[in-house]
């Protein structure tokens, strides 16, 4: 379908998911939410993408958040009706691994699409920030969720409570981002990364994401019981079978993701 604010390529079983807004450093409305969803869906179920990109055009912001006259204007049934968190929660349990490409401010909105991805790479300059307290809310779309999952209840405390906006090397050091590449180098990381995961057998790749998900937001021994399952369906496929022969014959493995 046709998009006006984001664009997708798909090279070699890459997909890049491109925010277009520069001119607005990629702000959120509710058109660039929507396309963002029907994206991902068209993505979902196209067999040439394997690994998704997700990143924001111009070099400026992966994504600076909404835009904040359209918040001023939103009303209380709006947001109650506000299907962002809906969008984030497909992200986070979208089927194919999404790695968030940072380059420049991902704050708020743009914060919590980077952490509904799977893992986060990010350039020097970039800088990370939930600061809706600055605006009398809160965050909207999981960032109270997210956020502590991934940093600690303490961390995320501080960071929501302050509004603060932190350097990538801070996000990395507190676990909200997983790399720190240089200025200008970050899609590079992204797709030499996702080159690594789409050499490895798909529906393995698949489970794993499903079983760490599945864990993180459960007790420990559902986790180990949904894990033991997800193995058993593994070793049920013609991937395991052929991975397995490859590493005794010593040569790569042809996996078909079946």
């Amino acid at each position: 379908m046709a998009y006006q604010n984001i664009k997708i390529e798909i090279n070699d079983g890459i997909a890049i998911l491109t925010l277009n807004r520069p001119e607005v450093r990629n702000a959120l409305d509710y058109v660039t939410w929507d396309e963002i969803r029907a994206g991902m869906r068209e993505l979902r179920f196209n067999d040439d993408a394997h690994v998704i990109i997700l990143t924001g055009a111009g070099g400026k912001a992966f994504a600076s958040g909404a835009d904040i006259k359209a918040l001023n204007a939103r009303t209380v049934s709006e947001q109650m009706n506000s299907e962002v968190n809906d969008i984030l929660y497909e992200i986070t349990m979208h089927k194919k691994p999404v790695i968030a490409a940072v380059d420049g401010y991902a704050l708020g909105g743009g914060c919590e699409l980077a952490m509904a991805c799977d893992i986060r790479i990010a350039t020097k300059k970039s800088k990370f920030g939930q600061p809706e307290v600055n605006l009398g809310i809160i965050p909207g779309g999981g960032g109270t969720q997210r956020l502590q999952r991934l940093v600690g209840i303490g961390k995320a405390k501080e960071l929501i409570f302050t509004g603060d906006i932190i350097s990538a090397e801070e996000a990395e050091r507190i676990g909200l981002i997983e790399k720190v590449v240089e200025d200008g180098a970050v899609l590079e990381a992204a797709i030499e990364m996702a080159k690594k995961i789409k050499a490895k057998g798909p529906v393995a790749v698949t489970l794993a994401k499903q079983a760490i998900n599945v864990g993180a937001n459960t007790d420990l021994y559902s986790g180990l019981c949904f894990e033991r399952y997800s193995q058993a369906i593994a070793f049920s496929t013609a991937d395991k079978a052929e991975g397995t022969l490859a590493f005794i014959e010593k040569r790569p493995a042809q996996f078909k993701g079946v």
